[in-house]
């Protein structure tokens, strides 16, 4: 968890992160871009949504300290044919606020992202999450298939293959004493120095100082829960990623989820997904191809 030394410094860095949060929202979301904040058991989250009125949603998970507004480029892209909501999560960096019940587990996670769906009173959407997102939309898709009309899984982590050593032993330093500069070290070496959004670079820097909760962390889901999976499902990996074997990643989903769909995105690295230009040129299609397609 962030710290902060006082009282007042926890407010500078919110309000700091807050203007940073802001600014992204303003000058990548495209125009017409909307923000509710919705009440539910764990507390208030936000949710900016972009796209046609009465369109098919798309609910969209962002990875741990991204954001939502990490998703402008699917947002300006799939928009244009489904209505897009993009997610804070509770307890995460963003404009959620956690309220008196925290969110521990699993269940948890689930009847949090049910209250969300009732909230914007959708009986049913198409899912879409990046890195823990993922794991949460998968997650979420195996406690209420019902509620799932399509899945879209984006270098989903702890979902068919654990994280490499040398992932988590980078990782670490970031995670036990969050900086900015620890943030930059950590995210240029995964990237292998790709350039970045600058407004949402800033933003990534400043979530390392934001207060945040333990996300909750749970085991892969098993074989078994997977076989009873019929929600049609798209997994796309990062070639580059260096949080896990790609390869490794789409045999396992293969050999588990043999009517699922999948791709790898050429050059991508697992953070460079889902703002990178070129490589949001090459995922965004194959996400708005998936959803349309019966």
């Amino acid at each position: 968890m962030a710290t902060t030394s006082s009282g007042s410094s926890a407010t500078a860095v919110t309000e700091s992160f807050l203007a940073a949060y802001d600014e992204v929202l303003a000058a990548k979301w495209p125009t017409g871009t909307t923000h509710s904040d919705v009440p539910t058991p764990y507390g208030t989250t936000r949710i900016n949504s972009y796209g046609p009125e009465g369109a098919p949603p798309l609910m969209l998970l962002a990875g741990g300290g991204s954001t939502s507004t990490v998703w402008f480029a699917q947002a300006a892209h799939l928009g244009r044919t489904h209505r897009v909501h993009a997610v804070d999560l509770i307890g995460d960096p963003g404009r959620s606020v956690a309220g008196e019940r925290p969110v521990r587990t699993v269940p948890d996670l689930t009847a949090w992202l049910d209250a969300v769906l009732d909230a914007l009173n959708i009986a049913s959407a198409a899912l879409c999450g990046h890195s823990y997102g993922a794991w949460i939309a998968l997650h979420y898709t195996l406690h209420a298939p019902d509620r799932v009309r399509k899945l879209i899984l984006v270098d989903p982590t702890q979902c068919f293959a654990g994280y490499r050593p040398g992932y988590l032993l980078r990782a670490l330093p970031m995670l036990l004493r969050p900086s900015a500069k620890r943030t930059r070290i950590f995210m240029n070496w995964e990237t292998a120095g790709a350039t970045l959004d600058p407004a949402w670079r800033h933003l990534r820097d400043e979530a390392a100082g934001f207060p945040t909760a333990r996300p909750v962390m749970g085991r892969r889901p098993t074989p078994e829960a997977l076989s009873m999976l019929y929600v049609p499902t798209l997994i796309l990996t990062a070639e580059n990623s260096r949080v896990h074997k790609a390869a490794r990643v789409t045999a396992t989903a293969t050999r588990l989820l043999p009517h699922a769909r999948t791709a790898t995105i050429p050059g991508a690295t697992h953070h460079t997904l889902p703002l990178h230009a070129p490589d949001a040129a090459e995922l965004n299609p194959r996400i708005e191809d998936f959803l349309l397609t019966e």
